[in-house]
């Protein structure tokens, strides 16, 4: 017997057998996952960096959590709060929060995408999603020319043209050389991905920005709408930040 609980005590100490109280204290981790609410099924919760810091993005995890306030409302005039198409073109993805969670951990997180909130400023003031940036839709609206669009497409990894060489432009028309992302006056070969989202489904500001963004020759497939927007955000208990300035 004593032989035994030598044995016994070795396996403890090296990790191999668990004692009653590590044991006891699994337990209580495990009661206390059953009741955690996570993103989705397997993800408990995801980090973006906004403004330079960690921020950590969870549902919220009261059981009686309800939505308060503007997002809850559902009879608004309409025109302007119409219920939007799933998408605002048909080259258009609209995704879902659960794709969101997996372009903020990839495409945002290594810098190949840019989740927009193309709400108006004093929105945006308000509270965004995590790692958002803020362009207003209107800005989308403007001339192609415009140095603020220009500046805007130029961030966004897209490159202007400028003279294309007769040879270079001979090729492209023949289909020998792949000109899928380019456009008379840019290239979009480089350009990042880009989430557009808003106030919600009944929004028109995100689409509004979608379709700018088409006109100025930004391809399709770059571009998704998350419709859900912020209303779909916080009836999840989704995580929220205010902007810093």
């Amino acid at each position: 017997m004593v032989w035994l609980l030598r044995h016994v005590w070795i396996l403890v100490l090296l990790g191999l057998f668990p004692a009653c109280g590590v044991f006891a204290a699994d337990q209580v981790k495990v009661g206390e996952a059953a009741q955690f609410i996570p993103l989705v099924e397997g993800k408990p919760y995801l980090h973006v960096i906004h403004e330079g810091r960690s921020v950590k993005v969870q549902r919220v995890q009261d059981p009686d959590y309800e939505l308060k306030g503007y997002f809850a409302k559902t009879g608004r005039k309409c025109p302007p709060f119409c219920i939007q198409p799933v998408t605002p073109d048909p080259s258009v993805a609209s995704i879902s929060e659960v794709e969101l969670f997996d372009f903020m951990e990839t495409q945002l997180r290594d810098g190949t995408g840019v989740l927009i909130d193309a709400r108006t400023s004093s929105w945006f003031r308000k509270g965004t999603i995590p790692g958002s940036v803020n362009y207003s839709f209107t800005l989308f609206g403007k001339d192609k020319s415009d140095p603020e669009l220009v500046a805007a497409l130029e961030s966004f990894g897209a490159r202007e043209r400028g003279d294309v060489g007769a040879t270079e432009r001979l090729l492209e028309d023949w289909g020998w050389a792949d000109a899928r992302h380019k456009t008379e006056d840019w290239d979009f070969s480089m350009a990042k991905d880009l989430v557009l989202w808003c106030n919600g489904p009944a929004c028109g500001q995100s689409p509004r920005a979608i379709r700018g963004l088409l006109d100025a020759g930004y391809p399709g497939d770059k571009v998704m709408y998350y419709r859900g927007g912020m209303q779909m955000w916080q009836l999840w208990g989704l995580t929220t930040v205010v902007p810093r300035q």
